[in-house]
């Protein structure tokens, strides 16, 4: 026992020096696995945009400086898929934050089967992209697609649409499809910020008159600040990376209407063999992602517990 006691008594009186180094060897894999998965395919990915790389190319690989870079800057397909990235981020993010908050509140409560819920809930988060997609596509489908036949149904026969043949409606049905299968996973992480909340605030509240919609506005809001922050950036993330439903779904049509910087990436470097240009798109997008959620931290600050 005072050996053990001894051990302790040193390590907490270990010089900070020691310590740092004890705290970066524990660090070490997680740095070494993100420089590998992240940091070096940007650099490569940034080392080849300058290149004139063609995939299977018997031509040699010359050195272009920046004309990549203004091919893809000038490209109207390029801002296209762009726009349609901005826009499936600002309707996605706040409707499925939004969304996971209600359902979070929802399975909060102490009811008898909330854990069966809770499962149904988060189900379509452990479900492949892929199959979702194949799933929904079905749904979808203009003639025998559940979907119209429910809109068909509950208006008599005058409520129906082409959805993923639809320009305009295309989009809206690729959001529908990735909120069912993401809300799950934003409803697992508010609720634990939810069960995270001290019962006592609720109680004094109620003790000083606070009606449940009060509680909500001026208790729940501010305890789940950070947790929505964090719901919100990593939501955002997600949703830029938008590829897997529109690559099985509409593949970027029709008339381009779903296509996205991901897609357009996939099809200049594979589709076209242009693996220069896809690199160039690859590190554009990524800059764009990082400097929106730089941004996005400055305005909305967390605030440290």
């Amino acid at each position: 026992m005072s050996t053990r006691a001894e051990r302790s008594m040193k390590g907490k009186d270990a010089p900070p020096a020691d310590r740092q180094l004890a705290g970066f060897l524990f660090c070490l894999p997680g740095i070494v696995l993100l420089a590998t998965m992240l940091l070096l395919p940007f650099l490569l990915a940034f080392g080849l945009s300058f290149t004139s790389l063609r995939l299977a190319s018997p031509l040699p690989v010359r050195f272009v400086g920046i004309d990549n870079y203004i091919a893809i800057l000038t490209s109207d397909s390029f801002w296209r898929a762009l726009g349609n990235n901005l826009y499936f981020t600002a309707v996605v993010v706040p409707l499925q934050t939004g969304l996971a908050l209600w359902l979070a509140i929802l399975v909060n409560r102490p009811l008898k089967g909330i854990v069966a819920f809770r499962a149904i809930y988060f189900t379509p988060v452990v479900v492949v992209m892929t199959v979702t997609a194949t799933v929904w596509l079905i749904l979808f489908n203009p003639d025998r697609g559940l979907v119209n036949a429910i809109l068909r149904f509950v208006s008599a026969g005058r409520l129906e649409s082409n959805w993923l043949r639809s320009p305009t409606m295309a989009m809206p049905a690729i959001m529908i499809m990735s909120i069912w299968q993401g809300v799950g996973f934003q409803m697992i992480i508010i609720l634990a910020g939810l069960q995270d909340i001290p019962k006592e605030l609720y109680e004094t509240s109620e003790i000083d008159g606070a009606s449940r919609k009060q509680q909500f506005r001026y208790v729940t809001i501010p305890m789940l600040r950070n947790t929505l922050i964090f719901v919100a950036t990593v939501t955002m993330i997600l949703a830029f990376r938008l590829f897997d439903q529109v690559w099985v779904t509409t593949r970027g049509g029709p008339l381009g209407a779903t296509r996205t910087m991901m897609i357009e990436m996939v099809q200049l470097g594979y589709e076209r063999q242009m693996i220069s240009r896809g690199a160039t798109v690859a590190v554009i997008f990524f800059l764009i992602v990082i400097t929106i959620t730089i941004v996005q931290r400055r305005l909305i600050r967390e605030e440290v517990n």
